[in-house]
């Protein structure tokens, strides 16, 4: 794997325990190559409940937590984009906000 170039790496869960294993196996991946800045994205997040499943899991990391949106599913359904359909929904303002962070200079 080429690691050079890389900025950020995004490790996305769901708040399920088979989710979480796999996403942990990747950060220590990411920890062992030292490839720098990681987050962990929980998607799909139904309430405080599954953020803790996440964050037990990811002791210390730096977590993003994407609600469970019916906006998004939605949108899929009608084949267009949930920035178009629904700007304000919540998951789209977690994702907007997400993908402003990105640009961001780390801190």
């Amino acid at each position: 794997m080429e690691d050079k170039g890389v900025d950020t790496v995004l490790v996305v869960v769901e708040p399920t325990m088979k989710s979480v294993e796999v996403g942990a196996r990747a950060a220590a991946l990411v920890r062992e190559k030292m490839l720098g800045r990681m987050l962990i994205v929980a998607n799909r997040v139904r309430g405080e409940d599954d953020l803790a499943t996440v964050r037990a899991k990811f002791p210390g990391e730096d977590i993003v937590a994407i609600p469970d949106d019916a906006a998004i599913v939605e949108a899929e359904r009608r084949g267009v984009a949930p920035l178009d359909s629904a700007p304000n929904a919540p998951a789209v303002q977690a994702l907007v906000a997400l993908a402003e962070r990105l640009v961001a200079p780390a801190t």
